[in-house]
């Protein structure tokens, strides 16, 4: 980041308008040329066998690759830039594909099915199928673990019991949130990055599980004053109970901040979690987080960087 910089937010970033998005990518063809660029960036592979001799033109009608059979290897099917990855199996065009994902990417609160599909001229129903493909990609571009200090706290997603019938409210087992799903979260100070994932509760073992697979042995850790954190190594806490929220280094304020952004996501923009679908949604907001400081044109290499064996089939996400 240029130390000169006096914009607000993230002004330093090369963003493009949505105009600008059409003029780099007028039709399929340049929407496609730009996948296969990032997804094979040393040369076309087949994706079935990893084989590099490839025909280049081919006659069938959707699939323009042919994997050549010789000494050295190779299989002789057919592919396109689609196989083997979240668009596979999808009648959407490349042009379709990139504008979501720019819409995905560029929408801090993200996007829902419903502007999706009014977006792209897709049925609701392909419209949300595609967002939970591209956040399947968002989740296979994970990163190293956090050196520290790092922050690490848990919050509860759900509706209000206040919003619920009676019968509803009454059928819930009692404690306060005991109808939401938990989420734990840590921050990485150094680097800015998240990590987050829906947990079944908030036992010592789940939360300090998730603590230790996220940093660096060795590295300070700082909580609430959580018990289930009381006994993590190098750990150090604030009583949020006694309106201590910073104490010199000592504070979850960045982590907060993401549960902030993931709250007027669920309120602003998607209304209502499910518990099945919530760890996806998690996943996108914790990649567009990591990825906040990139150019938009990187934003979308990122997401293209996890499309390799990210199919997601539609029977499999209802199921």
């Amino acid at each position: 980041m240029p130390s000169t910089n006096k914009g607000p937010g993230k002004a330093y970033r090369k963003s493009i308008s949505h105009r600008r998005f059409f003029q780099l990518f007028p039709d399929n063809a340049a929407a496609e040329r730009w996948f296969v660029e990032h997804r094979w960036q040393g040369g076309i592979r087949c994706p079935h066998c990893g084989h590099d001799n490839i025909q280049t033109v081919c006659k069938h009608p959707t699939m323009p690759y042919r994997c050549r059979k010789s000494k050295m290897g190779g299989c002789g099917q057919f592919f396109s830039v689609k196989t083997d990855t979240f668009m596979e199996a999808s009648n959407v065009g490349y042009l379709d594909w990139l504008y979501a994902m720019f819409l995905v990417t560029t929408n801090l609160k993200s996007v829902s099915s419903m502007k999706l599909h009014r977006d792209i001229s897709v049925t609701q129903r392909t419209a949300w199928h595609m967002a939970h493909r591209i956040r399947k990609a968002l989740a296979a571009s994970d990163g190293d673990l956090f050196a520290g200090p790092v922050e690490v706290d848990e919050t509860y997603v759900g509706g209000r019991q206040r919003n619920m019938s009676n019968a509803r409210r009454e059928a819930l087992p009692s404690g306060g949130a005991s109808h939401m799903s938990p989420v734990v979260g840590a921050r990485d100070r150094e680097t800015g990055r998240v990590a987050a994932e829906v947990v079944e509760d908030t036992t010592d073992p789940t939360l300090q599980g998730f603590a230790k697979r996220q940093v660096i042995p060795g590295t300070a850790i700082y909580t609430d004053e959580a018990t289930a954190y009381a006994s993590l190594p190098n750990h150090d806490a604030v009583r949020h109970s006694a309106s201590e929220y910073v104490r010199g280094r000592v504070h979850t304020n960045g982590i907060e901040s993401f549960w902030a952004t993931l709250k007027r996501a669920h309120k602003g923009t998607f209304h209502r979690l499910s518990p099945k679908h919530l760890h996806r949604y998690v996943d996108e907001l914790v990649g567009r987080h990591n990825f906040r400081d990139m150019d938009t044109l990187e934003q979308m290499a990122y997401v293209a960087a996890g499309m390799d064996d990210s199919r997601l089939r539609y029977k499999d996400l209802v199921a």
